[in-house]
């Protein structure tokens, strides 16, 4: 008798419940990952805008209603967020809006926003204190 060399129908339907399996806890993880790190985005651009509106403010005794005083492009660093500026020259708030990426499309904290109190709010499921507290 020759002995045959291969894989048995078998050993492959096992391999491929070991990747389903290992598919079915790694995706879920990577998506939050991505979830989290557009969070991180956002946030970090309406802080660094408030924080230039507060200097602005000192310098000329008011709020601008433009980002490009503020040296700012009205999308966030990777242009997975459009931003915002509204102003009355005493008062402003800043919005970060997600564009059509995966990334985005957070069902939790979909938007974020910052005034000039540090008035912090999302819009989402998951709330202010969840959205901006991650």
């Amino acid at each position: 008798m020759k002995k045959l060399s291969g894989f048995t129908l078998i050993e492959l339907m096992i391999v491929v419940a070991i990747i389903g399996i290992l598919t079915a806890i790694a995706y879920p993880s990577y998506v939050n990952y991505l979830y989290k790190g557009s969070r991180a985005e956002a946030m970090s651009s309406l802080l660094d805008i408030a924080n230039r509106q507060e200097q602005f403010y000192a310098d000329n005794h008011k709020y601008t209603a433009s980002l490009s005083d503020l040296g700012v492009v009205s999308t966030s660093d990777s242009g997975l967020f459009t931003l915002t500026l509204t102003s009355d020259g005493s008062s402003f708030s800043v919005t970060a809006s997600p564009l059509d990426y995966p990334a985005t499309k957070d069902p939790e904290c979909s938007g974020f926003k910052i005034d000039e109190l540090g008035q912090k709010t999302a819009t989402g499921s998951g709330g202010n204190n969840t959205c901006w507290n991650r």
